[in-house]
């Protein structure tokens, strides 16, 4: 074929465009026609649907016919449309590219001989340059958003993050304070004891730290089991370090044992941090680009972090109320910690969301979605609460009468559990055989709260006052004949029910064989 040469045209139509506008916006319509044109000529006769538009993170690249680039290129010539560098020169336009949205055209030149002069392929951009403010937002984006973003996440993602980083923003702030604190109590003491004193109670400090760190490291599954209940937990924890590290400048003289305490505190919650971060991170993770959102999100909780600190050295300059800035961004921390476990939206079922689900499902006859069931999830779950239902008890917990297990021991005759309710604590127990498998352990615990749906039931038939009755003391409204008519029923429905609540569960995105309701290691056995 050969050779194309494009001359300038001394079309009078071209030179009234090309003079009117401005230098840029020639430049702009340079690329619009560029843009335009290729896409018409690259584009196949018939395209599949899976292939007429690339994914937005990939590149692309559309090969032009040397009879359609010697059509664009004659066109953008008669308009005066093309790019002054390359007027009068053999030109033929190769390929089309894109790249996360941005698109490129590639053209050579000629030589004599019809093939292509060495090194003389040129870019051409379909779009205008950016502004710096622009190119300075995308070189954030590389370092606080995962690639591919937000295609590469979950919704659930950008609140979440938004919550960290506000909350290690406080963080950051905090920690200036009570920097200064403890260095103002270091002081204190320097004036009654040697440098080397100082330098071994902060030492001392640290290493009690330490310590308590790897005590709390036996609490083990519980960080999977109760993820966002101990994060959150953690969190308290951390603040209630840093308030009695303010402490310390109060009372300089008990620096040692203040200090220790607060290091400890810290340094559980830096665990309790550390092992539900992956969990969570894990969650909002779209195929394999757990590495890359952890990154991006720890890079936005260090940024964060260096912005509140720099704002808090900027106030304290103004030397504000110590206690008072402190208190309040003690509630901010507080505030953005709760909102940010909670925006977390996990697949598992633990023993809060099974509770959402379950009663859900008993009063409503749904089974309440991933992003209602996390956000209904009780947070505050504390050590000292008592729980309802039990599940995998000692067999002492749930019987002292013999004649109440003989009597409903037969109701569960084909079944890897036993479920009962001890009037005297006003608790359902889930009592597990050795042969119970993950399922048997999801049907006991659905069993329970079945059993407790039953209880309510039965006490507010009796009494509208039960509400207002302290727990505990609703066990005079039940007889042993009436919880064996309890138990009896309980079984009928959850032989009718338990098959559908799965399905359903799973329909909504809950994942069944996952579940996480960290059971007791107690096991009834047949022969001992």
């Amino acid at each position: 074929m050969p050779p194309i040469k494009i001359k300038q045209s001394p079309n009078p139509t071209a030179q009234t465009l090309t003079s009117t506008p401005s230098s840029q916006e020639a430049r702009l319509l340079v690329r619009e026609t560029l843009r335009i044109s290729a896409n018409l000529a690259s584009a196949p006769a018939s395209p599949s649907p899976a292939m007429s538009q690339p994914p937005p993170s990939s590149t692309s690249y559309s090969f032009v016919s040397p009879a359609q680039s010697v059509s664009l290129l004659d066109n953008t010539r008669r308009l005066g449309l093309v790019e002054d560098e390359f007027i009068d020169s053999s030109l033929r336009l190769i390929c089309c590219e894109e790249i996360d949205g941005r698109r490129w055209k590639y053209v050579a030149e000629n030589d004599s001989f019809g093939g292509y002069k060495k090194n003389s392929i040129r870019a051409v951009s379909l779009h205008t340059p950016q502004t710096p403010v622009e190119e300075m937002m995308s070189f954030i984006r590389t370092y606080v958003v995962p690639e591919g973003f937000p295609h590469s996440v979950t919704p659930s993602y950008v609140p979440y993050m938004t919550w960290r980083a506000l909350k290690h923003f406080f963080g950051g702030a905090m920690g200036v304070f009570t920097t200064k604190a403890l260095l103002s109590s270091v002081g204190a003491s320097e004036s009654k004891a040697i440098s080397g004193a100082v330098a071994i109670n902060w030492i001392l400090k640290d290493g009690a730290g330490r310590v308590g760190k790897m005590l709390f490291a036996r609490q083990g599954k519980k960080f999977d089991y109760d993820l966002k209940q101990m994060r959150f937990a953690g969190d308290l924890l951390m603040e209630l370090g840093a308030g009695v590290e303010l402490a310390t400048a109060a009372v300089p003289h008990l620096f040692l044992p203040l200090a220790c305490a607060a290091n400890v505190a810290k340094n559980v919650a830096a665990v309790t941090s550390t092992s539900t971060r992956t969990p969570i991170y894990k969650a909002f993770a779209k195929g394999e680009n757990i590495g890359d959102v952890t990154a991006k999100g720890e890079c936005v909780g260090n940024l964060a972090d260096l912005l509140g600190t720099g704002l808090s050295i900027m106030i304290t300059k103004r030397n504000p109320s110590m206690v008072a800035s402190f208190a309040l961004l003690s509630c901010a921390y507080v505030f953005s910690s709760f909102q940010e476990v909670k925006s977390v939206v996990l697949h598992t079922l633990n023993r809060a969301r099974f509770s959402v689900a379950v009663d859900s499902f008993l009063k409503t006859g749904r089974v309440p979605s991933l992003q209602e069931g996390n956000m209904k999830e009780n947070i505050f779950s504390f050590p000292w609460l008592k729980e309802r239902l039990v599940l995998g008890p000692r067999f002492k917990d749930a019987f002292q009468d013999p004649s109440a297990y003989l009597a409903i021991e037969p109701l569960f005759e084909k079944e890897r559990y036993i479920v009962t309710y001890n009037p005297s604590k006003d608790q359902v127990y889930a009592l597990l055989k050795d042969q119970a498998k993950p399922d048997d352990i999801l049907k006991a615990a659905f069993h329970a709260h079945v059993l407790l749906h039953f209880i309510h039931l039965s006490i507010d038939s009796h009494s509208s006052s039960w509400k207002q009755r302290p727990v505990g003391h609703s066990n005079h409204i039940l007889s042993a004949n009436d919880l064996e008519a309890r138990i009896a029923d309980s079984c009928k429905m959850v032989s009718t029910l338990y098959g559908p609540f799965k399905s359903k569960a799973a329909e909504q995105g809950w994942r069944m064989s996952d579940s996480l309701l960290n059971p007791g290691r107690a096991r009834i056995v047949e022969t001992c």
